[in-house]
């Protein structure tokens, strides 16, 4: 029985791997010999970043578990995995929420307090004096109210804006919201938004989700924040809604192709703050992904559901299987 990991760990993180599954063997296969090594494991914890030979992985019929280090599941959920009854995956869903929210509030003050141009004026040495926008006040739409998604809005109640969200799952709602909708209910939240966070996964739904008719229907002079994923958005319909007024600005910690072309018009946009998919790095994020999974290899172990089992077509876990910090 292997466990095969592709994360990037140290040897206390291996240590850790082997002392909750001591019957198992545990080898680091990194992103260098993932594809070599993932067909020989049951378990498989990590991101592989590095195109993998699925069929093979199936063919080989011995993978039983994935658990993700990423909250995104798209480099494990292709078609095969989906369909296939004897595999489980789950996710890292909520395990960086504050990291996430801290690179969101980076981003949507830089764009409303127009940051990327006095960036420019800097470099340029200008000391010029422009008008800048307010949070104060807004409706802020989060769309998509998984564990990133509700940890934003505790962090951002203090800020006097109003709350709304949709989700898949419209339960539970978090006493600072002001109203959550299900997710079909996305054109009623962007008709009220001034701003508008993207905390959904990426699965067939929400793929080019935002398209031209999308922005559309957003308030005009609102903005976009992306710390979801690049390809929920379609670049070539964001730039038009910038260029066009509809939307006073973006941030983005994600990109429809990543990394983000240097052709892109986005690059020289003022109104646009671009940061490079680092919403979940933090210096403690390979610690928290191994306790993570460290528990959830006891729970496999002892035959319990391990935490943040998704739901595979959806690409995501229901709220009432997310990890919530039990200790270990």
């Amino acid at each position: 029985m292997r466990i095969v990991l592709c994360y990037p760990v140290g040897e206390k993180h291996i240590r850790q791997i082997q002392e909750a599954a001591p019957e198992y063997e545990v080898i680091n296969a990194g992103q260098e010999r993932i594809d070599e090594l993932l067909p020989t494991a049951e378990i498989f914890i990590g991101h592989a970043k590095v195109p993998v030979n699925w069929d093979r992985v199936l063919d080989a019929g011995k993978l039983r578990w994935i658990q993700s280090s990423a909250a995104g599941l798209d480099h494990c959920l292709v078609p095969g995995v989906i369909a296939n009854d004897q595999i489980t995956v789950s996710s890292a869903s909520g395990l960086f929420a504050p990291q996430v929210a801290e690179q969101t509030f980076s981003l949507l003050f830089g764009v409303i307090r127009r940051a990327p141009l006095f960036f420019r004026a800097e470099k340029k040495r200008e000391f010029v004096r422009l008008p800048t926008d307010d949070l104060r006040g807004k409706t802020v739409g989060i769309v998509g109210l998984g564990g990133n998604g509700r940890t934003l809005t505790r962090m951002l109640a203090p800020w006097d804006v109003r709350l709304i969200a949709t989700d898949h799952y419209p339960v539970n709602c978090p006493p600072e919201v002001d109203a959550l909708w299900q997710d079909d209910q996305l054109d009623h939240l962007l008709s009220q938004s001034d701003v508008v966070i993207l905390t959904l996964p990426l699965n067939n739904a929400t793929r080019g989700l935002f398209d031209h008719d999308r922005f559309a229907k957003m308030k005009r002079g609102s903005y976009l924040i992306n710390v979801a994923r690049g390809a929920v958005v379609k670049e070539a319909a964001l730039c038009e809604a910038l260029q066009s007024g509809q939307l006073a600005g973006a941030g983005l910690d994600v990109t429809e192709v990543e990394p983000l072309p240097e052709e892109s018009p986005l690059w020289d946009d003022p109104k646009v703050m671009i940061s490079p998919h680092v919403g979940a790095q933090s210096y403690r994020r390979v610690d928290d992904s191994t306790r993570l999974a460290a528990i959830n290899l006891k729970r496999y172990q002892a035959g319990l559901p391990v935490y943040n089992r998704v739901d595979k077509v959806l690409g995501f876990p229901h709220p009432n299987d997310t990890y919530k910090g039990e200790a270990s």
